[in-house]
């Protein structure tokens, strides 16, 4: 079964500096003629009607910057599509200020459970520094409306190691987004994107990052803070009160299937990962042709399957699971990846237990070097054939 469908809209009402996700200054004729383009790639690969899937995300871009008529085709599309009763967790992405009562409300009804914020931090001159167009007051102000109208699993995403940002200042900003009482956050360090207004800016060595000691201590006083607010870390950047975690980010790090559907989206079907056409006038072209505005496909064996198991699962502080490693592919992971497992337990960044490997707290500060340990040649594949 195909446990999750992403829908991605690119349009905002302003580009964000550090922004790499595709993204298009909203347009009123152009976003209509992507929400029927947009339909008719989901008829095309999605048959029939009530469809049962597990989640539902739409992303961006800022979703809600659809005015009130386009918001209503979309949600109407996905009612019809998808089981949505029956659908754990229905979440759309937004701004702080760009909802208004009567969206709110169309959301509710349509059966949207789950709101994920764009805050990024609460510094009304970082903010601006970031190109975004909201300010702290706006946060306030959305999150009682949210609250007023019956919305209480609310996620924030917070951007850490900004330009200039010091120690002082993410803990003060994160202290107050702890605040707010939330049970959900997803939290990153900022990272220098190419082809965005930072990119350019640091090439010209105008854009001036904290030190990397600097971003360490902003990790581990996060990881601090949020346990003393009981606010589980599940993921690398992620934490949650208990039963509020991501259910369709859990998805992909559980490497499941999911849809893709969107200028710029990707799906992971059985046997293959695909990605769409960006740029929106090609995509919108495609997708209204034949419904398949597919850029690229990746065909995945047994070899990519195992690796990304080890390198998704192990973003999870539960780790990957010995037993549903073993379910899912019938042997081991030790089969494979014995000693890359023994190496890493010997320097720190690796515990094992009875039926789990996960990163150790030194670990989680070294990922992608861990991850890279998991990469797999032909010859490893022999063991197994």
């Amino acid at each position: 079964m195909i446990q999750s469908v992403y829908i991605h809209i690119p349009f905002c009402q302003q580009i964000c500096h550090y922004c790499d996700f595709t993204k298009f200054f909203y347009n009123e004729k152009l976003a209509t003629e992507y929400i029927e383009a947009l339909s008719n790639e989901i008829n095309t690969n999605i048959h029939g009607t009530k469809n049962k899937v597990k989640t539902i995300f739409i992303g961006g871009g800022t979703p809600t910057a659809l005015n009130k008529g386009q918001l209503q085709s979309l949600l109407e599309l996905i009612d019809r599509k998808f089981d949505i009763p029956n659908c754990s967790e229905y979440t759309i992405e937004g701004n702080p200020g760009d909802f208004e009562e009567e969206k709110v409300k169309m959301l509710q009804d349509y059966g949207v459970n789950r709101i994920s914020l764009g805050v990024q931090v609460f510094d009304d001159q970082m903010l601006q520094e970031l190109g975004r167009l909201h300010k702290v007051k706006d946060v306030y102000r959305t999150l009682e409306l949210l609250h007023q109208n019956g919305f209480s699993n609310i996620s924030i995403d917070l951007i850490y190691a900004l330009p200039n940002q010091t120690v002082e200042q993410f803990q003060r900003s994160l202290e107050e987004a702890l605040s707010l009482d939330l049970p959900h956050y997803s939290t990153y360090a900022l990272q220098i994107e190419p082809k965005t207004v930072f990119y350019q800016r640091h090439k010209k060595g105008k854009l001036h990052r904290p030190p990397q000691e600097a971003e360490v201590q902003m990790y581990e006083i996060l990881k601090n803070s949020m346990k003393k607010n009981d606010i589980n870390q599940y993921e690398i950047s992620n934490f949650a009160k208990a039963g509020f975690e991501s259910q369709h980010n859990l998805t992909y790090w559980n490497n499941e299937h999911y849809y893709g559907f969107g200028a710029g989206a990707h799906a992971y079907l059985p046997g293959r990962r695909t990605g769409n056409i960006r740029p929106l006038p090609a995509y919108t072209k495609k997708a209204l042709e034949d419904g398949h505005p597919i850029l690229s496909t990746e065909e995945i064996g047994l070899k990519e399957m195992v690796e990304e198991e080890m390198f998704l699962g192990l973003r999870k502080l539960s780790g990957v699971s010995k037993s549903h490693f073993r379910a899912k592919f019938g042997f081991s992971c030790k089969t494979m990846y014995g000693d890359a497992i023994s190496r890493l337990i010997q320097k720190g960044w690796l515990t094992e237990e009875k039926d789990s490997v996960h990163l150790t707290d030194e670990g989680l500060l070294f990922g992608n070097n861990v991850f890279a340990e998991f990469l797999l040649d032909e010859e490893d594949m022999k063991l197994v054939r």
